[in-house]
C-alpha cells in the first residue's frame, strides 16, 4: 500500500445492494454461502481500495459468523467500513443484511472483519 495523508473511515464507506437469483442459490433457494463471501471480499475490497488510493491483496478474512440466510428474490445489502489501519495492512468490518422488498423485513445475515495488504 502507498503512503497516504490522513484519511477518514467515513471517507472510505462502501455500500452494495445485491439481488439473489436462482445462480446464487442451491437446490432449495437458499444462497450459498460462497456467494455471500465473494460478495464480502468484493465490498471490502473497494473500501479498502477507496481508502489507500492503491491495489490491495486480501490477507484474511476473520470472525465471518453466518447469522441468517436469504432466498431467490430476496435483497442483500452489504456494507464495510475501515476499523484499523496499520503500517502495511489495514482491516475492514463488512455487515451483511437481508431484505424482503415485499414485506420490507431486514435481518442480519453475515459479519465478518477482512483484512487486506
Amino acid at each position: 500500500m502507498k503512503a497516504q495523508h490522513e484519511k477518514r473511515a467515513s471517507d472510505s464507506v462502501t455500500t452494495m445492494t445485491e439481488y439473489v437469483l436462482p445462480t446464487h442459490a442451491n437446490a432449495l433457494g437458499t444462497i450459498f454461502g460462497g456467494q455471500v463471501l465473494a460478495w464480502i471480499d468484493l465490498c471490502a475490497a473497494i473500501c479498502a481500495q477507496r481508502h489507500t488510493g492503491s491495489t490491495v491483496i486480501t490477507a484474511g478474512i476473520d470472525d465471518l459468523s453466518f447469522d441468517r440466510g436469504s432466498k431467490v428474490g430476496q435483497v442483500v445489502r452489504l456494507a464495510a467500513r475501515v476499523t484499523a489501519t496499520f503500517r502495511t495492512s489495514l482491516e475492514i468490518l463488512v455487515s451483511v443484511e437481508g431484505e424482503d422488498a415485499a414485506t420490507g423485513d431486514v435481518w442480519p445475515m453475515v459479519t465478518a472483519f477482512v483484512t487486506f495488504v
